[in-house]
């Protein structure tokens, strides 16, 4: 026995399990868009410059199909009291380190549901390593230096797209079929980001998903990793 297997742009989709070999080439598959519109509380777009930072992606509905998305191995860099990059995709089950290159402690932390981890105290120039495995997202802070943020999204699926500077999300090689579509953006209510779940289908004919209507969003001030507010800052080492 083996697995049925298809390629598409170097991801491999298994169907099923099937008495015999079987390659049946490339699927056809479609570049499928969408837009992020930001609203007021009347629902009038508002006329944003800067778009948050918002990842689209597609979960296939059908629990026959497996897209295999190989892991990897990631960075999110700690320098001049900053996460770099702010916001880092992994497929599940990578590893994510966290090297510190300030001359001073870090406390890498996330208590969110994607991963819960607390790498503790360590030096300038060493580094940890967190395994992302389950899908979810993680926001990632420092125990020390409150200021200091990132977003690590961990997926199951090779199709999403980051938006770009306009609002604008585009992902290539979508096969056809039922899709769950997600939405996170940073800064909106769970809730708001929950409403716009929805079932989608992807055909050569319809891969404009529209706009993505979402509220205005907040700005949302975080706790150190033991539920309280962060102390002022005192000693200059830190």
């Amino acid at each position: 026995m083996c697995v049925k297997t298809r390629r598409i742009s170097g991801v491999w989709l298994i169907r099923g399990i099937l008495p015999l070999v079987c390659w049946s080439g490339t699927l056809q598959a479609a570049t499928v868009r969408a837009r992020l519109v930001l609203v007021n509380k009347d629902q009038i777009a508002t006329k944003s410059k800067n778009f948050p930072p918002s990842v689209l992606w597609l979960k296939p509905t059908r629990p026959d199909t497996v897209f295999l998305l190989a892991p990897g191995k990631y960075s999110l860099l700690q320098k001049n009291k900053m996460f770099s990059p702010h916001l880092l995709v992994v497929p599940v089950g990578s590893n994510v380190s966290f090297p510190n290159a300030d001359p001073f402690f870090h406390n890498v932390f996330s208590l969110f549901d994607g991963k819960r981890f607390d790498l503790g105290l360590y030096e300038a120039g060493s580094m940890r390593t967190v395994l992302f495995s389950r899908e979810g997202v993680s926001y990632i802070f420092c125990n020390i230096h409150p200021e200091m943020s990132a977003v690590v999204l961990s997926l199951a699926t090779p199709f999403y797209s980051v938006a770009d500077a306009f609002g604008n999300f585009q992902i290539g090689s979508v096969p056809s079929g039922e899709y769950e579509l997600h939405v996170w953006v940073e800064g909106g209510q769970q809730s708001a980001l929950n409403d716009l779940t929805r079932r989608v289908r992807i055909t050569n004919e319809s891969t404009d998903l529209g706009e993505i209507r979402l509220g205005a969003q907040k700005e949302q001030h975080h706790l150190n990793k033991f539920g309280r507010p962060y102390e002022p800052e005192s000693k200059p080492v830190y």
